[in-house]
């Protein structure tokens, strides 16, 4: 990858760059099942974007998100997916696998960082989970942060 190319990297850099949000902080937050295949980010849809290592040191990668809630902002609210499990300090859902994963394996979804992503930070829409395995993920996060 160029320079010129790193910099314009959708969610990496900006006013538009993906963000670690304080889940207890982001005031009211309601879940909802909303996707539309037109582009955009919505509750229910596996997005890729960049998503900064939890260092916050610069460094990060380009990896799918779950879309679980809009904010007024015009932002929205996400957690990221992982094809295996990091460790056991952190909080997982396993959603099993899916076309967001060429290679066809598990994922996971960690439920303890959420992520603010705005429209233009999000690099593609890959697909809508199924309602069952949002839902899975949603009462999760409604149990650990008090989210409707």
């Amino acid at each position: 990858m160029t320079a010129y190319e790193d910099e314009h990297v959708p969610g990496r850099y900006g006013p538009t760059a993906t963000a670690e949000a304080d889940p207890l902080e982001v005031g009211r937050v309601r879940t909802a099942y909303a996707p539309a295949h037109d582009g955009d980010p919505d509750p229910g849809e596996i997005v890729w974007t960049w998503v900064p290592f939890e260092e916050n040191d610069g460094r990060g990668k380009d990896r799918p998100v779950l879309v679980v809630a809009r904010e007024a902002a015009g932002t929205v609210l996400a957690v990221q997916l992982s094809s295996k499990r990091h460790d056991a300090d952190r909080e997982w859902v396993p959603i099993g696998s899916g076309p967001w994963d060429r290679s066809g394996r598990d994922s996971w979804v960690a439920v303890d960082r959420v992520l603010r992503l705005h429209e233009a930070g999000m690099r593609r829409e890959a697909c809508a989970l199924d309602r069952g395995r949002f839902d899975l993920v949603r009462r999760r996060l409604q149990e650990r942060y008090g989210w409707s």
